[in-house]
């Protein structure tokens, strides 16, 4: 009996490594948080199936596409001349909003941001001012500027500009919670003011981050910019209406397939300088880091060995004197580059600066048009039905997007891809895919499928492959290396490593991108719409021609309503799954 208790205690089991893990807690409202995603899967799939894509049926239709281009004749183009003044006005356009925008910017960023706002509610407002922003179509708003400004570049540039301020300024602020703070408390302690802490502490961390933003903002813009001229908007975007509405399709198409190339060039230009000023040490350096920056490209033994470069400060006295480097020559011609850029851009737009003096006393009159909303001849239910179709094939594109932006975008990732070749290819593909505008893609597929849903869900799912692709191997490049390399010294092959390890650390990251994505194509189906994509744009872009600007108000505020609940959503998600 009295060895009963000791030989019990000895016989029993030792715990598992897995039974003495710490267990993290299921909250309601994680799970609330799994089901309403079980729940929007199951959406996007009836969406799908409401849509019905059918290939065969697509390969059925080819002969319509035939008979089309058969009726076409040959592509045109106008005048070299002409040409070149429309794409230098086209993207003076574009950089002048897409400037607009990121100047604008700052001030909201600054106080969205969790680390700089001066208090709750600024934050708030600075948050809802974006969300805001990107809610209103940006076809919207030029068409407000035309009636405000009339017909030029002007409109444009507002309405890019505006439109822009919701994307940017959330990048913006984005990169400003995620600074170091010590520069900026030191600064503060120092006696800094405010203006001190932002300027010395936290704009020379985050302005390489911020100039890559706007350059990806520049190149959604220069596709966007395409269906502005459905509303009146100068540049290559109002000629190819004005071919297409006059069924003048040899030169529509050859205006096209410029924009398209424009796009393309763009996308690869701003590529190419995101990567050489976001370009990062060690393993995740690219071939712009190596030539660029040749400091990088060397080891880290060496660099810790090697004695300073010629021109390094070695003293007080250096420091002041800065030498022109090789790296400061090119910063600098850079700069005057940039500044050359924009200076062009304003100057080819022909702005006339005295109409921001006469235009505040047309505003009332425009404001009127445009209150109180109604649903004209329509009717609410033939408009919400509409909006419900819009909604369906956002979510359809989305479902047909994870897939391949998932492949694509893991195989374009370093840590994940198996060479660099494969890399390089995955990379390529995406720019190209990027690099397409939607609206001209959607008016192919018509052709081929005829108006409807099909059409415009196929075009928002091939153009979210080159942007959700593109994020997913930026977040998988962004974990951290040291579970990966774990599982590798355990002998796990490169796809366990990817599943276990990469994979869950991006997690988050990933649902936020999803519903971006699903943001991005809610606004994007209702501008596809006007061309005949199917959804609510119709709608919208019967009521501006009919000079019906109360039902535009109400269309708008019900896009605004659905964008303002995926936005909920998504904040919801991140906070859940931090």
């Amino acid at each position: 009996m009295t060895a009963t208790l000791p030989q019990l205690r000895l016989t029993r089991p030792p715990a598992t490594i897995a039974e003495r893990a710490p267990r993290r807690p299921i909250s309601a409202e994680r799970v609330a948080a799994v089901l309403t995603l079980v729940a929007i899967l199951a959406l996007a799939v009836a969406a799908l199936a409401e849509v019905d894509i059918s290939i065969v049926d697509m390969i059925g239709s080819w002969a319509n596409a035939e008979r089309f281009f058969a009726r076409v004749g040959g592509v045109t183009f106008p005048p070299a001349g002409e040409l070149a003044y429309l794409i230098a006005l086209t993207l003076g356009i574009v950089l002048t909003g897409t400037l607009l925008a990121a100047v604008l910017s700052i001030p909201i960023a600054y106080l969205a941001a969790s680390n700089t706002t001066p208090g709750n509610a600024w934050r708030a407002a600075a948050r809802f001012a974006g969300v805001l922003a990107r809610a209103l179509p940006d076809v919207v708003l030029a068409m407000v500027f035309v009636l405000m400004f009339s017909l030029g570049a002007l409109p444009g540039i507002l309405a890019i500009g505006i439109h822009s301020i919701g994307m940017i300024s959330k990048m913006f602020a984005d990169a400003v919670e995620q600074i170091d703070e010590g520069p900026r408390l030191a600064i503060r302690a120092a006696g800094g003011s405010r203006l001190q802490e932002f300027t010395s502490g936290v704009l020379p961390q985050v302005l390489p981050s911020w100039v890559a933003t706007v350059l990806h903002r520049n190149d959604i813009n220069l596709r966007g910019s395409v269906v502005l001229g459905y509303v009146g908007v100068a540049g290559l975007g109002l000629e190819m209406s004005t071919a297409f509405k006059s069924l003048d399709y040899g030169r529509g198409l050859g205006i096209a397939l410029v924009i398209l190339v424009l796009c393309i060039v763009i996308e690869i230009v701003s590529s190419v300088v995101r990567a050489a000023m976001l370009g990062a040490a060690g393993d995740r350096r690219t071939w712009v880091d190596r030539v660029l920056h040749r400091r990088i490209a060397r080891p880290a033994s060496t660099r810790d060995a090697a004695p300073a470069a010629p021109g390094w400060a070695a003293s007080p006295a250096s420091a002041v004197r800065r030498p022109w480097t090789g790296e400061r020559v090119r910063n600098v011609a850079a700069g005057w580059v940039a500044a050359a850029l924009v200076v062009a851009g304003v100057w080819v737009c022909q702005i006339d600066w005295a109409d921001f003096f006469t235009v505040w006393a047309k505003i009332p009159a425009v404001a009127v048009q445009f209150w109180p909303p109604t649903f004209g001849v329509y009717g609410a239910e033939v408009l919400f039905e509409a909006l419900r179709e819009t909604i369906a094939i956002a979510l359809a594109a989305t479902l047909l997007t994870l897939g391949p932006s998932l492949l694509l975008g893991s195989l374009a990732a370093r840590n994940v891809a198996p060479n660099s070749g494969t890399r390089g290819l995955a990379r390529f593909l995406l720019v190209g895919i990027r690099g397409v505008p939607e609206l001209i893609l959607a008016i192919i597929l018509i052709v081929i499928t005829g108006l409807g849903m099909q059409a415009g869900t196929l075009a928002l799912a091939f153009g979210g492959i080159g942007l959700l692709g593109k994020l997913v191997a930026d977040s998988l490049e962004e974990v951290e290396r040291g579970p990966e390399r774990a599982l590798m010294a355990t002998g796990a092959t490169r796809l366990q490593v990817y599943a276990g390890a990469t994979v869950p650390q991006s997690g988050r990251a990933m649902i936020g991108h999803g519903f971006y994505m699903l943001d991005t194509n809610l606004r994007a189906a209702t501008i596809l719409g006007i061309v005949g994509g199917g959804g609510v744009g119709y709608y919208l872009l019967n009521a501006s021609q009919g000079s019906n600007y109360g039902m535009v108000t109400a269309i708008v505020l019900m896009i605004l309503a659905c964008v303002l609940v995926v936005e909920g959503l998504a904040m919801w998600m991140r906070k859940v799954f931090r």
